[in-house]
């Protein structure tokens, strides 16, 4: 079954500070926004995507109380090959998250984990990190080169 988009009407400031009436697509991130009208290079995309995703394997987001994760398979002489184990993935992933914020450093982390993680539009983040108008975009370029080199994604 296929999910229906739902979208919105909005009203935002254009760059000469004109309002527009816009339709925005709630079910498409703040990345792939960027990236859909190229704001953000596909490294720095797929930097993001693969930030995010560590983000929720760690599960570092907002959860409920119940885990849904498979149980682990038999091991020993007749199981297949050693996987990680649910709670053994999360915590990788819990290191590689905390290793490519790290990388990106301080001054960049904050916008990082904002957009490419919890969601929030730049706008937004612009606002509730105290930044001047249209400065996110730009930390947020050089936040994404600094990950895609920790997960060492091609240009």
């Amino acid at each position: 079954m296929a999910t229906e988009a739902r979208h919105v009407e909005r009203s935002i400031e254009d760059q000469n500070g004109q309002w527009q009436r816009v339709s925005v697509n709630l079910g498409e991130s703040p990345l792939s926004w960027l990236y859909a009208r190229g704001k953000l290079t596909e490294r720095q995309f797929r930097a993001g995507e693969a930030l995010r995703a560590d983000w929720e394997k760690a599960g570092l987001g907002p959860s409920v109380t119940m885990r849904w994760d498979v149980t682990p398979l038999a091991r020993g002489r007749r199981a297949g090959p050693s996987a990680l184990s649910p709670t053994e993935a999360q915590m990788a992933a819990r290191e590689r998250f905390h290793s490519a914020v790290a990388m990106a450093g301080s001054g960049l982390a904050d916008v990082l984990w904002r957009v490419a993680c919890a969601g929030e539009g730049i706008a937004a983040a612009e606002q509730a990190l105290g930044w001047p108008v249209r400065s996110g975009k730009l930390v947020l370029s050089f936040a994404l080169d600094r990950v895609a080199g920790f997960y060492r994604i091609a240009a």
